[in-house]
């Protein structure tokens, strides 16, 4: 994987802190998880694609469902962002499901069985 400049950097924190204000405040879609949290952000360096990773709590249903209503979203979240950061190209975003937690998680669960 290609190390992230420096500008880039400081845009993905940025992104990553106003969408999670976006989904935390904005967003009133009752379907949507109250625990929903974005883990990471990455802008390609041309700023033309984002990916947000959340993580959310609930069934793999419920997890599939708060990444859908999320992505059916991004146009309203792409908005939000274009008036709150001032970059020359808004990118498009999409929003994938973090699993990280889960895997680690088993991982240590499985180690604790050894």
């Amino acid at each position: 994987m290609k190390r992230k400049s420096g500008r880039t950097f400081k845009i993905n924190q940025e992104i990553l802190r106003e969408v999670a204000k976006i989904i935390r405040e904005e967003i009133k879609d009752p379907r949507l998880g109250i625990m929903t949290s974005v883990t990471d952000v990455d802008t390609s360096n041309d700023l033309k694609y984002c990916k947000v990773f959340i993580s959310t709590m609930g069934t793999e249903k419920e997890k599939e469902m708060t990444v859908e209503i999320l992505n059916k979203s991004k146009g309203y979240v792409r908005k939000q962002i274009a008036t709150r950061i001032n970059l020359r190209q808004t990118p498009e975003f999409k929003f994938y499901l973090d699993d990280t937690l889960e895997r680690s998680m088993r991982i240590n669960e499985l180690l604790g069985k050894l």
